[in-house]
């Protein structure tokens, strides 16, 4: 088998140790390093007094993250997937993985992982955790709930939206221990005056000090969870502003031009995927990284599943929340598509499709550097006859009947 690198090595990261295996000349040495910021440099140094040129690190949680970022820019640094890299049947220690990872590296034989630049990453730090803060304030939502429910306050049936701000107004009034129904119903604001006898029942009820106690953290926490969105939304749009990479700004921009993708979605999707297309060979490639594509599970001629494969579970869920808005335009290609869809393959499934449609929509967007082409909701209606009628076909043979088509003679 051909060598394609003649010194490189192969990394096994752990949480405290990183086990280096450096193949030179057909000669293996294996070494051990903490992994302390001091002790990562030394493996830095010791790979540079070997010439080495390549490096391979198995993808391990977060673990590997701090080793690629403080070698990258000084060697070539390949991320790799986990599953493409079984080891053959034995005994598994970590010498042995780090020496099968770097036998593979030196024969060519390793796929890396897509990681987009250093700019990007940071991008995608802060998008990332604004995810986290956008999921939280529902946890802390359902808190506030049992909290009511315990103490026999009835809020939620009469107020669509508990934390609305009439509902805040009236939690803040509980918290300090009012107990008077019509006090509080009396804080009801814009349409929900209308309910305020229903209000005065719902909030007659029995909150503990204890509970009040907890109801008060819970708003308070609720708060800070706002501002800490404010915030991280202000961070994020100040780095993309002074990003290095130039294209960064262009492309989010570029990517609002789809309906039913927002600015947050946007930044979602460019921290994602980068705004280099040329990593992808492919729409269809991209889409398979995504996992926004139907799998391939076929053995003995048939099909077992085409369930999509795992891939990034943020990229994921922004493209299916533009789709879900997408699918409330007028007009628009996207919705169409979504309603000639859900009626066989049924919701999530449509939302699926219509999201893949986005993410090959970017693709040939950011790649050709132009702005989204609208191809109307009547883009199916405008097919070829002949496709037209056999679709309408198969519609009313799903039906359970059997038409017979003839042509009618074209007039003068």
């Amino acid at each position: 088998m051909d060598v394609l690198y003649r010194c490189c090595c192969g990394l096994d990261v752990h949480a405290k140790t990183v086990v280096a295996c450096l193949i030179k000349g057909g000669q293996k040495q294996t070494r051990t390093f903490a992994t302390m910021t001091e002790d990562l440099l030394v493996l830095a140094d010791w790979l540079g007094a070997h010439g080495c040129t390549h490096v391979a690190i198995e993808s391990t949680g977060v673990y590997w993250r701090p080793v690629f970022n403080l070698l990258e820019g000084l060697f070539v640094v390949i991320l790799v997937n986990a599953r493409h890299m079984k080891a053959v049947p034995g005994r598994k220690t970590d010498v042995r993985d780090s020496e099968w990872l770097a036998d593979l590296l030196r024969h060519g034989l390793l796929k890396a992982s897509f990681i987009p630049p250093h700019e990007i990453r940071e991008v995608r730090e802060l998008t990332r955790y604004r995810q986290t803060l956008v999921k939280s304030p529902a946890a802390v939502t359902n808190r506030i709930q049992r909290i009511l429910e315990c103490g026999n306050i009835k809020l939620g049936q009469v107020a669509s939206d508990v934390m609305g701000v009439s509902g805040q107004l009236m939690l803040r009034a509980l918290a300090a221990g009012e107990t008077n129904g019509q006090t509080l119903a009396a804080l009801a604001r814009g349409q929900l005056k209308r309910k305020t006898d229903e209000l005065r029942r719902a909030l007659t009820g029995r909150l503990s000090a204890a509970q009040r106690f907890v109801l008060q953290e819970l708003l308070d926490r609720y708060d800070e969870l706002g501002k800490a969105l404010d915030r991280v939304n202000v961070q994020i749009e100040r780095e993309i502003a002074i990003s290095p990479e130039p294209l960064l700004g262009p492309a989010v921009e570029l990517v609002q031009t789809i309906p039913g993708v927002g600015r947050q979605v946007a930044e979602v999707v460019v921290a994602e995927i980068g705004v280099d297309m040329a990593r992808f060979p492919t729409a269809k490639h991209l889409a398979s990284w995504a996992g926004m594509c139907p799998g391939s599970h076929e053995s003995a001629g048939k099909s077992k599943s085409g369930k999509t494969r795992q891939g990034s579970k943020n990229l994921r869920t922004a493209l299916v929340q533009a789709a879900w808005a997408a699918t409330h335009t007028k007009g628009t290609y996207l919705a169409a598509q979504y309603r000639r869809l859900v009626k066989r393959k049924g919701r999530k499934k449509a939302l699926v499709a219509v999201a893949h449609s986005l993410l090959v929509s970017l693709f040939h967007m950011l790649a050709r550097k132009v702005t989204y082409r609208e191809l109307g909701g009547d883009y199916f209606e405008r097919q070829p006859t002949a496709t037209h009628c056999r679709r309408l076909l198969r519609q009313l043979e799903a039906l359970g009947m059997k038409v017979t088509v003839e042509t009618q003679p074209a007039t003068a």
